[in-house]
């Protein structure tokens, strides 16, 4: 397996496009976005859990009830979400890249991603499909600006990985930077391969892989109305196709679990405010279940990112977490160390504080990506989760955001 160029354009038979459309004030940012296969392709997605939903997460798991789409579009600035002709808008939209297309409006993935409860006019939408479909080719990097909304970096990556003697490519796309935490979906994804899977064994793969990477990450604690994650594969390399698990099974999973850890990671270092990519792994737990509650429950204390923001080694935060999280533990077990391209630093020993150079400390927790590493001593199961720092800055984008 190895990285490579190219985001969702990298497998066959797979193009994009993003165009700015008016529904941003902003000229200057594009504002609607298009993922295209050329050919049929199985499709899976996984949706938020908040009971308040966008209107596109409705059309859209009606749209791939069969397990197949074509195309992706989905527009920044307005979430669709909340409004009383939300579902007639998405369906039109629907039916406007179906056209502009010539494919089947049911084959098509909708999204929005913005503020709730804002009207939305289709003209925009309307008006833009046409240049969306001209300018369809290897822009990767247009749709992915296309889906942002307080994002400050665009999120995309592409591996190639074998299944059968065959090169198979998959890449994926993102947006998140706010609004976002566990569980499922908490942000736009957007995922392509040229691997051959049914859809049966695409959503086994999609669903078995969030719970450990998408699941896992908290910028704020608040779970988005319209997230999603989605995946095409359309089978353009030619592998024998995967319906059962096993061996390509197995090789497909690692790939696509390469592809959404770095997007994991990107959201997370990328929240609204942020200066510092929080990754926090337990070990030791009881079981995966207790590991998973405790690595969410230390990466979702703002007192914990707070002090990460400070550089401050407060390791009494991260017990803290760990005690209120409701988690099986013996804390009198616990030890804690925080780790950066600057080194590791040991705080915590068996429930405990131990002497250590503040000086090292502070040094460590200056840099832009802090491992919280967490021993329990309970058992053999582990979990790893990914937030941010809580800095001034998010309360200066949150307080204003609509206005």
């Amino acid at each position: 397996m190895k990285i490579i160029e190219g985001g969702v354009c990298a497998a066959q038979g797979f193009s994009a496009s993003g165009i700015h459309c008016g529904i941003r004030k902003n000229k200057g940012k594009k504002d609607l976005a298009l993922i295209y296969s050329d050919t049929q392709a199985t499709c899976a997605s996984v949706y938020t859990t908040n009971k308040v939903k966008g209107a596109p997460l409705t059309v859209t798991k009606k749209n791939i009830e069969n397990g197949y789409a074509r195309a992706v579009i989905c527009n920044s600035g307005n979430a669709n979400t909340c409004n009383a002709n939300g579902i007639e808008i998405a369906e039109k939209t629907c039916a406007l890249l179906g056209k502009a297309l010539n494919i089947d409006p049911g084959d098509v993935v909708v999204a929005s991603t913005g503020v709730i409860g804002q009207p939305l006019d289709i003209t925009p939408i309307e008006k833009g499909i046409p240049s969306l479909v001209s300018s369809l080719g290897n822009n990767s990097e247009d749709a992915a600006e296309g889906i942002m909304t307080t994002d400050t970096r665009l999120k995309q990556i592409a591996v190639s990985f074998m299944v059968d003697g065959k090169e198979c490519k998959i890449g994926g796309i993102a947006k998140g930077s706010g609004m976002i935490h566990p569980n499922m979906a908490t942000m736009l994804v957007f995922i392509t391969t040229d691997c051959n899977i049914s859809s049966e064994m695409l959503n086994l793969a999609l669903s078995s892989d969030v719970q450990n990477t998408f699941n896992m990450v908290s910028v704020d604690g608040d779970t988005s109305t319209n997230d999603m994650v989605t995946i095409l594969a359309n089978g353009k390399a030619q592998n024998k196709q995967i319906c059962t698990q096993g061996e390509a099974f197995n090789e497909f999973m690692k790939a696509l679990n390469t592809v959404t850890v770095y997007l994991c990671q990107k959201i997370a270092g990328d929240g609204e405010g942020a200066t510092k990519l929080l990754e926090c792994k337990v070990s030791g737990a009881y079981d995966e279940k207790n590991a998973k509650i405790i690595a969410k429950s230390i990466i979702c204390s703002s007192l914990v990112k707070a002090a990460m923001f400070g550089s401050d080694a407060n390791w009494g935060r991260v017990l803290c977490a760990i005690g209120y999280s409701g988690a099986t533990v013996d804390v009198n077990r616990v030890d804690v160390s925080f780790k950066s391209n600057k080194g590791e630093i040991i705080v915590c020993q068996n429930g405990a504080g131990v002497e250590f150079s503040e000086e090292k400390a502070k040094e460590i927790l200056l840099q832009d990506e802090i491992t919280i590493d967490v021993k329990l001593g309970d058992g053999n199961a582990s979990a790893t989760a990914w937030g941010c720092d809580l800095t001034y800055d998010y309360v200066k984008i949150n307080g204003d955001y609509r206005t």
